[in-house]
């Protein structure tokens, strides 16, 4: 189920002196600085492109773990703490201990 995705960039970071419109830019009105910021706008939405593919492709391995009888919430919740720096993960359950302590729940 994994892909590879190739990623096209545009090199938008020559100043605006140094580059010189097309005639079918200067007739369509396209400054330099316009060029630039088209090609930022153009890489997002490729880049965006990108994530709705790979967020299907997720969602892919999550179905198929779901059909092999795993939870996939508990799944869910297992990457998020994986995500989180072991300090502010110490600190999380620290504090949710304390509320429910104070609640008469177990942690």
């Amino acid at each position: 189920m994994t892909e590879q995705h190739e990623y096209n960039t545009v090199d938008v970071t020559q100043k605006t002196t140094n580059e010189a419109p097309n005639n079918e830019q200067v007739q369509a009105g396209i400054t330099p600085t316009g060029q630039r910021l088209r090609a930022y706008f153009e890489r997002i939405e490729r880049l965006e492109e990108s994530k709705k593919e790979i967020a299907e492709d997720i969602k892919e391995v999550f179905a198929e773990a779901k059909g092999d009888g795993f939870d996939v919430k508990a799944m869910r919740k297992i990457i998020s703490i994986r995500k989180k720096d072991p300090a502010d993960l110490e600190e999380e359950n620290a504090i949710l201990e304390t509320y429910m302590s104070a609640l008469g729940m177990k942690f």
